[in-house]
Parts: structure tokens; C-alpha cells; sequence
């Protein structure tokens, strides 16, 4: 009974701040769809997985000194705990600068990479230049909240993100639909909103009185090295559903046009919220994972795994039964013209299916880096758009855009199997 009030005490406000981070990364391509219409709305659906490179590159650092910071103190190492927030900080920032140059000089090409070609090209031009110049608040915002939540700050974690979410959608409402500054004004918006985010965790660190130090007691480069091995994973879970997002964009435009990649846009964003919304249960069983692993507690660890295995399944299994009944209503929310309305509802369904898959396999790979079983995560989380790339080398040729489509659970599916195969191969070897 213990053990599933502090699990949910830990899920619930992890599930709620990632719900918000769905909604969040759907809200420019809302305002922007309804006021600009298709091309603009497709034009923010290729761009996104720039701006998810940075969020998920802030959560790979963030998330992998998270942890290492929660083993050190539950292996009663204080100081050592200090020095990976320490390092992970001065990673953050330095990323963060480094991404603002580089989005400047490389993301026109990119996207053209992607499949944007005319109207859709000039738009995603527009709005990745604007993203590119609030880089480091995307890097650092979604860096350091796993560090609050690992330090009992699961409901500031939370705030920290509905405040970001809050003003991204009042700027997004008065940047494009008041004043009309088009994709300027939402990718402005986003900086912005990411920006408050940032401040919140800021207040709460200076609150808590945690300074970074500017020493360490063990070589810098080894702090480096372990918060990479473990941010590997969770840098890919956050950002495989964008190399999704990458790889079904070219294949629709390739074997439907504008018009597939204009559909595949709403269908996107919806499958983006409920997959953060089991990433919210994966992350936020994490920090109870990490801990109860650096004290040795294997049958506490194993038992918060099969709780979260549970509870991300029910809540998979809800989303797909509402999203199904709601799916004539998805292309609507986004000011989609009727013809793409009617494809939207057509198509949702065989997405939504993977869901199922994924509820299991998100689980088990947060369990793989939260207890120092890298390579298992890596090959979980990689091998899924592997399996996806090669899926789509073939099926869509043989099915046209329905096999696009199809290949997308297909590759979940396999994902799924795979990471429970790893459950059962050699389980107290890393």
C-alpha cells in the first residue's frame, strides 16, 4: 500500500506536467491552423521535430544527471549528488547557446530534408528562425525539471510546466489571432512560455538553496561521461516519436502529396499528447526506481515497474477508446478543411492502436536507465524508428499511404515485444 501512494504521489503530477507538455506542443499549430489555414498547419508539423531536438536534448541531460543524482543519495553520496546537478547545469547552458547558432545555420536545409517544398518550406522557414533564438530557455526549461521532481519537487515540477503552457497559450491568442504576426508570433510565443518555465525552476532551486559548485571531487570529464550514458535513453524516448514524425512525413509526401502530410499534421499532435502522457507515468516512476535501486531494494524496484506496467496501460486504454469515439471532431480543433477532416477520421484509428504497445514499452525502458541498464535502453528506444525506416522501405509500396500509415504500430508493436524478450534475458546483468 506504501508503495502505490508514493508512486502516484510521484505520477500523477509527472502525467499531468507532460499532459500539459502535449497540449503545449500542439498549441502553435491550433492557433496557427485556424488562423492561417493547411499549409501553415502543415508547415508547423514539419518544423516541430527541430524544436523537439531541443527539448529532448534538455531532457537527455536533464534526466541523466536526474538520476545519477538520485542514485548518489540513495547510495548516501550528498556531495556527489551536488556535483551532477552541478555539471548538468553547465551542460544545459552550453548546449543550449551552441543549438542557437547551429538552428541558424542549418534549419532551412533540414526542412527542405524533411519533405517541405513551396508554401509549406517559406512557413516552416519563418517559424524555425524565430525557435532557433529562444534555444537555450527550450534546452534549460525541460532540463531541469527532472531535477525537481528527483529532489521531492513533483508538484513544482508540475507548476513549472502549467506556467510555461499557461503563457505560451495567452501569447500564442494575441501573437497570431490578435495580432496577426503569423509564425513569428508562435514560435515567439514558445520561446517565451519555456522561458517561464525556466524562471520557475530558477526560484525553486535558489528557495532550496541549491548553488551549483564549481569544483568536483572526481574527474569533470567522468561526471560527463555517466550523465551521457544515461541521457542517452531518455533523449531518445522524448525525441523517437519525432524521427517518427521525420520518417512518415517524407513517406506521405512521397506517396500522398501535400495533401497526406497535411493530414498526417492533426493526427500527429493528438498521438503526440497521449504519448506523453505515458511518458508522464515512465518518468515519474523514475526517480522511485533510481532510488530504490541505489539502495539495493530489487523486490521494491521490480514492484514499482509491474505497478507502472499497470497504470500506463489502463491509461493507454482510455485514450484510445475516447480519442476513437472523438476522432470526427480531430481535424475541426484544428480549423482542417472538410475533405482533410474526413481522411483525419479515417486514418486516426490504425495510430491509435500502437498506443497499446507503447503504454508497455515506454514503461520498460524508463525502468532499463533508471536502474543502470544502458545498452537495453538504447537498443529499445533506437530500435524503434529502425524498425519503422525499414518498414517503410517496403510496406507503403505495397499498400500506397494506407501502408505509411499501418507501419507506424507495426513498428510499436515490435518495440514491445522486443523490450519484454529483454526483460527475460539474462535479468541481473546490465
Amino acid at each position: 500500500m506504501k508503495n502505490h501512494k508514493e508512486f502516484f504521489q510521484y505520477v500523477i503530477p509527472s502525467m499531468l506536467a507532460f499532459a500539459l507538455s502535449g497540449v503545449y506542443s500542439i498549441a502553435d499549430g491550433f492557433f496557427v491552423g485556424n488562423a492561417m489555414g493547411d499549409s501553415a498547419l502543415a508547415a508547423i508539423n514539419v518544423a516541430y521535430p527541430l524544436t523537439a531536438f531541443l527539448q529532448a536534448t534538455g531532457t537527455g541531460v536533464g534526466m541523466g544527471g536526474a538520476v545519477e543524482y538520485s542514485i548518489s543519495m540513495g547510495n548516501q553520496k550528498p556531495q556527489r549528488s551536488r556535483e551532477f546537478f552541478s555539471m548538468a547545469l553547465y551542460l544545459l547552458l552550453g548546449l543550449g547557446i551552441l543549438f542557437t547558432f547551429l538552428l541558424m545555420a542549418v534549419g532551412a536545409p533540414v526542412l527542405k530534408l524533411f519533405g517541405a517544398t513551396g508554401e509549406i518550406y517559406s512557413l516552416g522557414k519563418e517559424y524555425i528562425f524565430f525557435i532557433s533564438l529562444g534555444a537555450v530557455f527550450q534546452v534549460l526549461g525541460t532540463g531541469l525539471v527532472p531535477f525537481i521532481r528527483n529532489m521531492g519537487g513533483s508538484v513544482t515540477a508540475m507548476a513549472a510546466m502549467i506556467a510555461g503552457f499557461l503563457t505560451n497559450i495567452v501569447l500564442d491568442y494575441l501573437m497570431v489571432w490578435h495580432f496577426p504576426m503569423g509564425m513569428m508570433g508562435a514560435a515567439i510565443a514558445t520561446d517565451i512560455g519555456q522561458g517561464v518555465t525556466f524562471l520557475v525552476c530558477l526560484f525553486f532551486f535558489i528557495r532550496k538553496k541549491e548553488r551549483p559548485v564549481f569544483s568536483f571531487t572526481e574527474n569533470a570529464f567522468l561526471l560527463v561521461k555517466k550523465i551521457f550514458q544515461v541521457g542517452i535513453s531518455p533523449f531518445g524516448l522524448t525525441f523517437a516519436p519525432n524521427i517518427t514524425l521525420i520518417l512518415v512525413n517524407k513517406s506521405a509526401s512521397i506517396f500522398g502529396g501535400a495533401m497526406a502530410v497535411t493530414c498526417y499534421a492533426p493526427v500527429s499532435y493528438i498521438c503526440c499528447v497521449v504519448q506523453l502522457l505515458l511518458q508522464g507515468v515512465s518518468d515519474g516512476c523514475q526517480p522511485l526506481l533510481s532510488l530504490s535501486y541505489g539502495q539495493g531494494k530489487e523486490e521494491k524496484t521490480r514492484q514499482l515497474r509491474n505497478l507502472a506496467y499497470r497504470f500506463s496501460f489502463l491509461v493507454s486504454l482510455v485514450c484510445v477508446v475516447l480519442l476513437f469515439f472523438l476522432r470526427g471532431q480531430a481535424g475541426t480543433l484544428f480549423g482542417a478543411s472538410p475533405e482533410v477532416t474526413s481522411e483525419i477520421s479515417r486514418i486516426l484509428p490504425v495510430f491509435l492502436a500502437g498506443y497499446l504497445f507503447v503504454s508497455v514499452s515506454r514503461v520498460t525502458t524508463s525502468y532499463f536507465y533508471a536502474t543502470g541498464k544502458d545498452l537495453r535502453a538504447y537498443l529499445l528506444i533506437y530500435g524503434e524508428p529502425v524498425l519503422l525506416a525499414l518498414l517503410l522501405l517496403f510496406v507503403p509500396g505495397l499498400a500506397g499511404i494506407f501502408g505509411t500509415w499501418v507501419s507506424v504500430p507495426l513498428s510499436q508493436l515490435l518495440a514491445m515485444t522486443l523490450g519484454i524478450g529483454f526483460l527475460f534475458i539474462n535479468p541481473h546483468k546490465k
